[in-house]
């Protein structure tokens, strides 16, 4: 039995266990803080604190068994108010099925109405659409009376019919241009009124077409000016008339452009054809206008003076002395005006046209392309990845600078032609033919310069391409020839011919370069021509000089360095220089070589003295040798008395004075140069006496205050 009763107690032990639940935190909270309340040890008095929690339990159901009798009153009247509440709501549910029923019936009405109004509105719509069809195709694909008359004759002999016409033809393009449903073209007065709107409108194509080829053809046939203009004009007559009388047709040109574009590009061909044949005679006869300007002469003679052989002409190296010189005969004129003139026609003429070409035939608007169009060479084009605008722009002007290229094609061979004759008037023309154009494609005229986007100043840009290249050459020739100029046989000094020519190629170049902005092609010319000035120069010889050479090298390297002194070029600043170097270089050779001249055998006398010094001879022995004894010396000193002395200056003083030419003024500075060395040469022949012949008593026969009186007189 005490067996069963532990098995018992495990088994409510296991089930208490099995039925444990345990706390929330919330209740773990509440324990904790009981616990602390209650701070004895719980262990001890565990039965009292039992008893304790017992007596709180017990208080806590009575206080909720009373609050519980309390709230039953509360209850009583809440469940009253839930079963009021209940009762409303039946009846408003009542209400509503009432007004659902009623708005039934509405929504039914409402429907109806609404289909009605729907077949009303599509109704009036339909109306409306056949209304506005019908007056399409009763008013406005109707030309009036007045435009088929005027479109019918084909008037352009005024100004009132031309307009009548061109007013004509833009309602014929409104009408055609209507937007008709395919099916209404099927109803025969339909397609009949787009007959008669074809027709009208091929017969004023064919006969505008013919009027304005018409007069094309009579502006090309229209003569050219007689060269009967005073000597020294060169004008290009004006195309200002051609033009107002086509300017008028320029609506026209559009219509026709928009309605055909095959046609119309077919007469931008035939304008230029025309037209070109009318240039071509103009631009030819401005040429020999200012061809018979720098000549002088009328056609005859110019011809003449062309057939002269070469040997006639003025040789290369006949530069003027001044732009004066230039002129030959009274009524000569002067290549750089004629040029500048002949420019300045040119540019009036080729921007009128070009502003007419685009104005007339709408070249600067939308697309345009020439059939048979192609890129020039050397021309930009528009780049893929290039905005529309931009392409647009670039298609605009290469067909403008075709037809302009068409229409002034014999412009460029004749200008080439004028340039060559220009480069010929003139020493150094090619350099004012390159001045004169780089001046008016740079745009330093003004007004006068061709516009940077002018087909003129594409075609000068050619042309400038060229001047440059023939004056290069020209320079290139000009430095063969100094470099290969040989002084003429048994020459006595002075300055060389070529020296000569190259100042007066600077100063000529430079003059013309006065008002240019431009110096790079004239920087790099005068470089060469100093150069090989400087080589011509360095290379001269003996053979065919009479005089020192080192002489005739010095006076010409100062006349070069006084002239670019005088000049103040700023990029002969280096040969300025280098000409100083070489003066004085040569000048010292010359004193020299010239110093012992009058003392000439004392001079080889102690110039041996000096090599038996260097050869370890001592100073107190060398009078022991034969060639080099007193008496030798006495021989020799008295080879040279004073009077001889001032007579063998004087002597190279003369010598000097003739072969020194007098543009330098360059002998002062030479003689003073030589006084110095003279002395210097003398005071070295004292020395050596001293030193190795002392106590002899043996000294020159002039002093030092002799041969200062001597070089006095002859300065003097």
């Amino acid at each position: 039995m005490q067996q069963d009763g532990q098995e018992r107690t495990e088994a409510e032990l296991q089930e208490g266990l099995g039925t444990f639940q345990g706390l929330s935190p919330a209740e773990a909270v509440a324990v904790l803080a009981l616990l602390e309340e209650h701070k004895e040890p719980l262990l001890s008095h565990s039965v009292a604190f039992t008893e304790h929690l017992d007596r709180e339990l017990r208080e806590l159901e009575e206080a909720n068994l009373r609050a519980i009798l309390s709230s039953e009153q509360q209850l009583a009247q809440l469940m009253g108010t839930l079963d009021e509440a209940l009762a409303e709501v039946g009846r408003l549910e009542e209400t509503l099925q009432v007004c659902e029923e009623l708005l039934g019936a509405v929504r039914q009405q409402m429907d109806h109405i609404h289909q009605e109004s729907s077949l009303l509105q599509r109704l009036a719509s339909n109306r409306s659409r056949l209304m506005d069809e019908l007056l399409l195709l009763t008013s406005q694909l109707q030309l009036s009376r007045e435009h088929c008359a005027a479109l019918s004759r084909a008037d352009l002999s005024s100004p009132a019919a031309i307009a009548a016409c061109t007013a004509a033809a833009q309602a014929l393009s409104s009408c055609m241009d209507l937007p008709i449903h395919p099916c209404y073209r099927k109803l025969q007065a339909v397609a009949e009124q787009l007959i008669l709107f074809e027709t009208l409108k091929q017969n004023f194509e064919s006969s505008f077409i013919s009027h304005i080829t018409n007069i094309f053809e009579l502006q090309g046939n229209s003569q050219a000016p007689a060269l009967d203009a005073p000597i020294g004009t060169v004008a290009a007559p004006s195309h200002r008339p051609q033009h107002e009388e086509l300017l008028p047709y320029t609506p026209l040109m559009a219509w026709l452009r928009s309605t055909s574009p095959a046609l119309f590009w077919d007469l931008p061909k035939v304008y230029s054809q025309h037209l070109g044949r009318l240039y071509e005679r103009e631009i030819r006869a401005l040429f020999e206008q200012a061809k018979i300007s720098l000549s002088g002469r009328r056609k005859g003679s110019l011809q003449e003076s062309r057939e002269k052989p070469a040997g006639s002409r003025q040789p290369r190296w006949g530069l003027p002395r001044s732009r004066d010189g230039q002129e030959d005969t009274p009524a000569r004129g002067s290549m750089p005006g004629v040029l500048e003139q002949v420019l300045s026609e040119l540019q009036p003429l080729c921007t009128s046209e070009q502003q007419f070409l685009q104005e007339f035939f709408c070249l600067g608007c939308g697309s345009v392309e020439l059939e048979g169009s192609a890129t020039k060479a050397g021309e930009p084009t528009a780049a893929p990845e290039d905005p529309p605008r931009t392409k647009s722009q670039s298609q605009s002007e290469e067909a403008t600078t075709q037809l302009l290229s068409e229409i002034f094609s014999c412009l460029e061979p004749e200008l080439r032609a004028f340039l060559d004759v220009c480069s010929k008037v003139q020493p150094l023309g090619c350099l004012q033919v390159l001045v004169t154009l780089s001046d008016s494609v740079l745009g330093t005229w003004g007004p006068c310069s061709a516009p940077p986007s002018s087909f003129l100043h594409t075609l000068l840009g050619n042309v400038l391409l060229l001047a440059k290249s023939n004056f290069n050459k020209c320079i290139g020739t000009l430095c063969k020839e100094m470099e290969e100029a040989k002084p003429a046989s048994r020459t006595r000094g002075g300055i060389l011919p070529c020296v000569s020519r190259f100042q007066e190629l600077v100063a000529l170049s430079e003059e013309m370069f006065q008002t240019s902005q431009r110096r790079g092609e004239l920087d790099r010319a005068q470089l060469r021509l100093a150069s090989s000035i400087f080589s011509s120069i360095s290379s001269l010889s003996s053979a065919n000089l009479k005089v020192n050479v080192d002489m005739v090298m010095m006076e010409n390297f100062h006349h070069i360095h006084t002239f670019l002194c005088q000049r103040n070029i700023p990029c002969l600043e280096g040969r300025k220089g280098e000409a100083k170097r070489r003066c004085r270089e040569h000048m010292e050779k010359y004193i020299t070589t010239c110093v012992g001249q009058p003392l000439e055998r004392l001079k080889h006398f102690f110039e041996g003295v000096k090599a038996r010094l260097a050869q370890g001879v001592k100073e107190e022995e060398l009078s022991f040798q034969l060639a080099y004894s007193k008496q030798e010396l006495r021989k020799v000193i008295e080879k040279y008395p004073g009077k001889e002395v001032k007579r063998a200056l004087e002597s190279l003083y003369r010598t000097i004075h003739k072969h020194l030419s007098p543009e330098g003024n360059l002998l002062p500075v030479v003689w003073q140069t030589m006084e110095q060395g003279f002395i210097r040469q003398y005071q070295e022949f004292e020395e050596l006496i001293q030193r190795c012949y002392a106590g002899a008593g043996i000294a020159l026969d002039f002093t030092m205050e002799d041969l200062l009186s001597y070089f006095n007189s002859i300065t003097m």
